[in-house]
Order: structure tokens, then sequence, then C-alpha cells
């Protein structure tokens, strides 16, 4: 009997520990309990996230950096720190797939769901030449939405609305945050429409088809590698058709994100006698980019866009 009552006593010990231990770990989850906690689909969404919110906000973005959010699968330790989150914000429109999954999990009585997409005319694919159109798994709607900075403010006050709602004691901090945002987004697409509009030629060989609302707003022609996710690679077919394209307008440079090389395009590279670009992958920056912001990136980026429209 003393047995059973010394293991009963071990066990009700062992249980004590680790609720204690399960208890330290959500404090160190959720951080400052007097800020809001926030989660992210995509890093510019914890760029905006975080300079609208300001002090008032501990923002963390689920996505590793350098993983593609189209394929990421939320561990079960992410899903139990979305669950335990004030606001999740997501991109929508078939860039985090798993988004979808995680917010039918979640207590939208305690964790607002923001999608950062909604009320954006949402673009479907499009690229030079029809005959080497992608097959996809988003559908025709192009999810990359973010490149674009007049979106990218829409994304923005999508956010501050969120944030003033689920803590209107702090509105005037949010709205004067992102006005100073807006304004600097606003720069960019300038800067954007006065480089492109100066350029001698309009298109661009990519890796894959991100680059659609560049071609909406300023006029480019994207000849890409891949479809709208990095996996959808080429038929023969359409390698040749892109390989053709390419020479006819006389690329120099094929343009590739941080981490996203399909493997076909070494033999476009090669084809087409181009040299290599690397593009900042603004859906999930690589680690030796974690020091920079949106804006510092996409002017990154533009450097090289006039580079490769020469």
């Amino acid at each position: 009997m003393m047995k059973y009552l010394k293991l009963i006593a071990i066990l009700s010990i062992f249980s004590l520990l680790l609720a204690a231990c399960s208890g330290q770990k959500e404090t160190s989850s959720n951080g400052d309990p007097n800020k809001l906690t926030v989660k992210t689909t995509i890093f510019p969404l914890k760029d905006f996230a975080s300079k609208i919110g300001g002090k008032y906000v501990d923002v963390k973005n689920v996505v590793p950096a350098g993983v593609e959010p189209h394929d990421y699968e939320p561990t079960v330790q992410t899903m139990s720190e979305l669950s335990d989150s004030d606001l999740f914000i997501y991109n929508g429109a078939g860039l985090d797939g798993f988004a979808d999954k995680a917010i039918d999990t979640l207590d939208q009585t305690h964790t607002t769901v923001v999608k950062a997409t909604r009320g954006i005319s949402l673009e479907e694919e499009h690229a030079e030449g029809q005959d080497h159109k992608h097959e996809h798994n988003h559908g025709d709607i192009d999810p990359h939405v973010f490149i674009d900075p007049v979106h990218s403010i829409k994304m923005a006050e999508n956010i501050k609305d969120a944030l003033v709602k689920k803590d209107p004691g702090h509105k005037n901090d949010y709205e004067k945050n992102y006005e100073e945002l807006k304004t600097k987004l606003t720069a960019l697409d300038q800067d954007y429409k006065s480089t492109i509009d100066k350029s001698p030629k309009k298109e661009i060989l990519v890796s894959h088809a991100a680059y659609g609302y560049w071609e909406k707003r300023y006029g480019l022609k994207q000849i890409p590698i891949s479809g709208l996710s990095p996996s959808n690679e080429p038929t023969q077919k359409q390698l040749q058709s892109i390989i053709e394209l390419s020479k006819k307008h006389n690329i120099k440079y094929v343009l590739f994100e941080d981490n996203v090389k399909p493997r076909v395009a070494d033999t476009v590279k090669s084809e087409v006698g181009a040299e290599a670009l690397s593009f900042h992958n603004l859906e999930s920056p690589a680690k030796k980019d974690r020091d920079k912001d949106y804006i510092s990136l996409m002017k990154g980026n533009l450097d090289i866009l006039k580079k490769a429209l020469q």
C-alpha cells in the first residue's frame, strides 16, 4: 500500500512540475504581458505590424527566415503560439495556405484574424507570351500583393484598423505610426515608377511569376521560368518559349530570389547567355537580411531592377 502511495505522490509532483514548465513556456512565448501578441505569416506583414504597433506590440513571424511560405507547415508549438496570440495576420490569396487550416482551429473571440489583402483587387497570373503560362496550385490568382507599395499601403491600413479595434486606448499612436509608414511607401512607389519609366526596356527574366503587380502598376513585362509557386516548373515546350522570348528581348540578366532557384534555371541562364542577379525574397528574407526592413529591401531590389532593365 505504501508503494502505491509513494507512486501517487511522485506522479503528483511530476504533474505539478510539468504544469509549471508549461506556464513558463507560455509566458516566454507571449513575451511582455502588457503588449499585444501578434503573429504574422510573411515578412512584410511583420514589418508593417511592428512599425504601426510600435512599443505596444510584440510581433513574431511564424515562417522561419529563408523558408518558402508556399509549402510551410506549422509545428505543434507554432499552433500553440497562434492560439495564445491576440492577433494573427496573414496574407491570404493562397500564398500562406497553411493559414486557412490554422484559422479553423483558433478561438476568434480571443485571437483576432486579419486578412491583410482584404479590399485589394487581386491580379490573375500573367506573363509575357501566352504560350508559356504555367499550371500551378494557386488557381489564377497572384498572391504576391506586397511587392506593390500602393497595395502595401492598404495592407498596412488593414493592420492599423485591427490594432485600433483590439486596443482603442492607443489609437492615436497607431494612426500616427501608420501615417509615417504610408508616407514612406508612397515615396517608394514614386521611386519605382520614376526608375522604370526611365529604363530603356521593360522585360525581365525572373525565377518565378511573382511580379505581376509590377506589370500592372509600372508596365513591366515578366518572363518567368516557373509559375506562381517556385515548384511549378515549365514543360519542354514552355521552356523553349521562355528562351526564345528572352533572346527576342535581348535579356542580359536572370533575376533569382535568395531562396528560389528552379532546377531548370541554369538551363535558361546558359541558353540565353544571361548573368544571374539576386533579388531579396520579401516573403521570408534570408538570415543575413534580418536587420533590414521592407523599405530597405525594396530599395535594394530597385537597384537590381535598374541594372536588369538596361
